[in-house]
């Protein structure tokens, strides 16, 4: 199935251009996955000594107003997929990298839904490192499964 173009800002021109409306489009978490990992590399500096920028960023009421509605948008699920419902926190997951210079020119892609997605901090490290096995495993429901002795 063809992917929709985003809409490509400045900074993204160069690069793969990641927005929910195409992510939506894939119908299995792993194809999700396989759309937004990025193959970071473990303690690459992300924002350095300009970590307090995207720190002040993420405590101002914008964006803990859009992070809200992405919530309730993606319905407390991880990457928005049925059955994988967040239980123990939720990361809102920039799925194009930011970069100090975006927050420092309020670039309007940074807060736009259409570019965020609900994740686990599991899928999130995994999304950056490229780590599969830090993905979620569903599993199989059968009868009596949570009560032993009723086998």
């Amino acid at each position: 199935m063809p992917l929709k173009r985003c809409r490509d800002t400045d900074r993204t021109r160069a690069m793969k251009v990641r927005c929910y409306t195409d992510l939506r489009l894939l119908p299995t978490f792993e194809e999700r996955f396989e759309y937004l990992k990025l193959g970071g590399e473990v303690g690459k500096d992300t924002f350095g000594f300009d970590r307090w920028i995207n720190q002040k960023f993420y405590k101002s009421p914008e964006w803990k107003q859009v992070r809200r509605d992405v919530i309730i948008r993606d319905e407390g699920r991880d990457l928005g997929m049925e059955g994988y419902e967040l239980q123990n926190g939720i990361y809102v997951h920039h799925m194009n990298p930011m970069i100090p210079k975006d927050i420092v020119d309020a670039a309007e892609w940074i807060l736009n839904p259409e570019y965020l997605i609900c994740v686990s901090f599991n899928t999130h490290q995994a999304i950056h490192y490229g780590d599969k096995n830090l993905l979620p495993k569903l599993i199989e429901r059968r009868p009596n499964d949570t009560c032993p002795w009723k086998c």
